[in-house]
């Protein structure tokens, strides 16, 4: 094997790791390890920046990597890979019911992290700061409730359907 190609299997092995890690790294702003769940929001978001670190890693690197054709087709794949995903995550074409709402819960817990901890000091804005966590934490719960509903019973299509399995009334407190 060429000693060069090797070098482009170990460019894809850090671009496909770091990938991954950013993955993982998109959940550290969550409010509990409990609201972590899966994103496709977060995936395409995460492919959004694996295909530009591989741009602009071999655009670095391209002393390293001499192959023309491979790196062209590394540009042209990593840009194609950007344009999907971005498509993907501005469309939301493929996020139904249970990813909404799976996306949802990280995305309120981080408004519950950032409302309590931040440095507030203004009364109003401590006063909305409470509101925001006091809302968040309703939601999360009946997102919750309904993830489990719909998995049990399968999604509520229509509004007799919908009130037959009327969700139960949550606090907002924790």
């Amino acid at each position: 094997m060429d000693e060069s190609f090797g070098h482009y299997w170990r460019f894809a092995a850090m671009v496909a790791t770091a990938t991954v890690i950013m993955y993982g790294l998109m959940y550290l702003n969550t409010y509990e390890f409990g609201h972590v769940r899966f994103s496709e929001t977060r995936l395409y978001m995460t492919i959004i920046m694996g295909a530009t670190m591989a741009i602009v890693m071999l655009l670095f690197m391209l002393h390293m990597y001499t192959n023309r054709l491979i790196n062209s087709v590394i540009i042209i794949g990593s840009g194609l890979t950007f344009l999907i995903a971005l498509w993907l995550v501005r469309s939301q074409s493929t996020v139904g019911d249970d990813l909404y709402m799976k996306a949802m819960i990280p995305h309120h817990s981080i408004a519950l992290l950032t409302s309590e901890r931040a440095a507030i000091e203004d009364v109003r804005v401590r006063t909305l700061a409470d509101r925001i966590m006091t809302s968040q934490r309703k939601e999360i719960r009946e997102m919750e409730w309904l993830i489990e509903d719909i998995s049990r019973n399968g999604l509520a299509s229509t509004h007799a359907k919908a009130i037959s399995r009327a969700m139960p009334e949550f606090a907002g407190e924790p």
